[in-house]
Parts: structure tokens; C-alpha cells; sequence
């Protein structure tokens, strides 16, 4: 069977004042290579936030159903045929440049949500810490979807019609709303419980529930395919999670996915844990 990879280009969520502009700004391949030649030149400008609310949501799902998404070079995390899938969602707490210092409570704080396989290996891996690919990256926030699209290759992020993320005492509830654009649509609310019971379908991955969250969370790399020039953009975070402050939560009520997650085939209940902050840094991206 062949496959083609799937592309990320950017659809706003409306059709309506400086949209179709827009879509063409941040689609466009001309601008890109000429940031490159600039960027490539510079040092990297470290980015930072504190983020907080942070909720994990975590499906198996038939690697052959993905395959589209993974670019050659790169292998998955799998078992059996399966692989992982994780939507993490959060709250920013002024996201900016590490070199702003104590100007960076200047910046907004936006929400935003990551879309991620597990990466096994992947051709010019230096080392092997833990990576991810991102297949969508989501914000509420335009200023952060125009910096993203523009200025990275690693973040390849949509703009949501409707974005909702909070946590209030004992619940969580998430909504993405694409509207008329590329965002995908999500819905899913959480509860905490006390229990850390790993669920049966998750044994053939881990042995424990702790040893889920680690490596769910602890991830040191991401990996995003970058269409316009067929290379893979790899960039290092660091997201030191303390582990012992991870709460386990499970859905509660209807997990609604759109036409992305019925896709892939991520149905049913996820695995889910609440992070209930972390202080989050993007060190470096490059080309592969």
C-alpha cells in the first residue's frame, strides 16, 4: 500500500475580513526560505513559559492508520502493531524569550495543544532522548499562530474558532473548535481520582501507571514534518516534570473527536493525568 504524507498547511477559521491574506502569508514557501537564510545565521532565541493546567489525554491506536503522518527517517514507538497518540493541553503563563527576564510577564499567555506520536528513532539523532512528533499544534491566540508559522519550523500551529481549557477544583474540561479552518475539532472533560491503576490496554506498553506517566511526560525532543522543503525541523525542550506531583484523572462524559482523531482511529476512553504546572523551555531547532 502507498502512502502520502499528510500536509499542515494552515487554513484560517474564517472566511471573512484579511483571511484569505492570511492563508497566504503563512503558507507561503518564499517567505520561509528567506527566514531561513536569515535565522540559520543567528543564535537561538531560547523561549520560555510557566505553564500550568497542563492535561494529558492518551489512545493506542493501529500504527498502519497513521502512517501518513510519519515522515520517512522516522520510526515510531510500537507494540503489536500499535503505537501512541497524545493530545496535551494547557495554559500558557507569559510564553516569551528566556532574555526578557522579568519583562517576560509582559508577554500574553495563550492556550495551546499539542498533537503527538512517540518517536523510537529517526535519522540524525545525535542521542537518545526521548522524542515526540507533533502532527498539530493549537493556539487561541493569533499573535502566537503568526510567530509559530513564521518564525519555526518545529511548531507548525492552527488557529481555533473556539478554544476552552480550564481546570476548577476536581475537573477539567477542553474544547477546540476548528470553524471553517485546519485547527482540529476536541472535546473532552476529566475528573481526578485516586486511583493509579493503569488501564488494562496500556500493559502491553508499560508496567505500571507511573511508568506511563514518564514517559508520556518526560520528553525531551520534537520532531514536525516541514512541508514546503520535505525535511524534518527537530527542536530540544526541557519540561522537567516532577512525577510525584502528576494527579490521575479519567474522562468524564463524552469524548467528542473530529474528522482527525476518527482518522487515526484514537476512539474510546483516553489515559488520562492532570501536570498541575511546569516550567517549559524550547533550547534549540534545527533542520535535519
Amino acid at each position: 500500500m502507498e502512502f502520502h504524507l499528510q500536509r499542515n498547511t494552515y487554513v484560517h477559521p474564517s472566511n471573512r475580513g484579511m483571511a484569505a491574506g492570511f492563508n497566504r502569508l503563512l503558507n507561503c514557501s518564499t517567505f520561509a526560505r528567506a527566514r531561513r537564510a536569515v535565522l540559520s545565521r543567528l543564535p537561538f532565541m531560547t523561549m520560555a513559559s510557566d505553564v500550568v493546567d497542563v492535561v494529558y489525554c492518551t489512545w493506542i491506536v493501529d500504527t498502519a492508520d497513521v502512517a501518513g503522518y510519519i515522515p520517512p527517517g522516522v520510526a515510531l514507538m510500537e507494540r503489536d502493531g500499535k503505537t501512541l497518540f497524545t493530545i496535551l493541553t494547557y495554559a500558557h503563563s507569559h510564553f516569551g524569550p528566556s532574555l526578557a527576564g522579568p519583562l517576560r510577564r509582559l508577554f500574553p499567555s495563550p492556550l495551546q495543544s499539542n498533537w503527538r506520536f512517540y518517536v523510537s528513532t529517526f535519522e540524525g539523532a545525535n542521542d537518545a532522548a526521548p522524542t515526540v512528533l507533533f502532527v498539530k499544534n493549537i493556539f487561541d491566540n493569533r499573535l502566537y499562530l503568526a510567530a509559530t508559522r513564521m518564525l519555526s519550523d518545529a511548531l507548525p500551529s492552527h488557529l481555533a474558532a473556539r478554544f476552552e481549557h480550564r481546570v476548577v477544583g476536581r475537573r477539567s474540561m477542553t474544547r477546540i473548535d476548528s470553524g471553517r479552518g485546519s485547527a482540529p475539532d476536541f472535546a473532552c472533560g476529566a475528573q481526578l481520582t485516586v486511583s493509579r491503576a493503569l488501564p488494562e490496554q496500556f500493559e502491553t506498553f508499560f508496567d505500571s501507571w507511573r511508568r506511563a506517566v514518564e514517559f508520556l511526560g518526560l520528553q525531551d525532543g520534537a520532531l514536525a514534518h516541514v512541508d514546503d522543503c520535505s525535511r524534518i525541523a527537530h527542536a530540544r525542550i526541557d519540561l522537567p516534570i516532577d512525577i510525584d506531583s502528576v494527579r490521575p484523572m479519567e474522562p468524564s462524559g463524552d469524548v467528542i473527536g473530529g474528522d482527525f482523531l476518527q482518522g487515526i482511529g484514537a476512539k474510546g476512553r483516553p489515559f488520562c493525568f492532570l501536570v498541575p504546572g511546569v516550567k517549559f523551555r524550547v533550547l534549540s531547532e534545527r533542520l535535519l
